[in-house]
């Protein structure tokens, strides 16, 4: 399966980060979390958001940028309300990382201002000021995981209840419709 990397930067809302891990966990991407952050990691609004889906988790701590910059290399992508190219452009390698910024602030400038090629913008209204952190982490990792044709990943479900074989036999009625 291709490695996927989503990078928080300083992430401020345990909540957020929590709803993050657990997008993480049920498709293969592998968390970094670059501090400082607004909570410690045995935060129970963190764990009770990410609920039993910690140990699916692969999970990195770093101090600050440097500290991440120091320790890994790949295709970096920048998540920002402040770029021209949109998150559809991009052709995501094995291997890449897409990093978001705090709640507050987003991603530092000078990254973005030192990288322009490689910041992509979720598309929304002008006067919105941006998504929710954990939505546009889910709009990137499943753009990337679309492109790459969900590797390892279940694209069918059953119901609990009833049998969709069955379903199809049937002629189409509902009580809800």
């Amino acid at each position: 399966m291709p490695n996927l990397n989503i990078v928080l930067v300083e992430p401020e809302i345990p909540q957020n980060t929590g709803n993050i891990a657990r997008t993480c966990a049920v498709t293969g991407a592998r968390l970094h979390l670059v501090g400082p952050m607004g909570f410690t990691p045995e935060d129970k609004k963190l764990r009770h958001a990410g609920l039993d889906y910690w140990n699916f988790l692969t999970l990195t701590y770093y101090d600050s940028l440097s500290d991440f910059f120091a320790k890994n290399t790949g295709a970096f992508y920048f998540f920002t309300t402040k770029a021209e190219n949109r998150y559809t452009d991009v052709s995501y390698p094995d291997n890449c990382y897409l990093f978001f910024g705090k709640e507050s602030a987003g991603l530092p400038e000078r990254l973005l201002f030192e990288n322009p090629e490689h910041c992509v913008r979720i598309p929304m209204m002008d006067s919105a000021r941006s998504l929710n952190l954990s939505n546009s982490v889910a709009i990137g990792v499943f753009e990337a995981l679309r492109q790459w044709d969900f590797p390892e990943l279940s694209c069918k479900g059953e119901l609990r209840d009833f049998d969709w074989a069955a379903a199809k036999q049937q002629k189409p009625h509902s009580e809800f419709l």
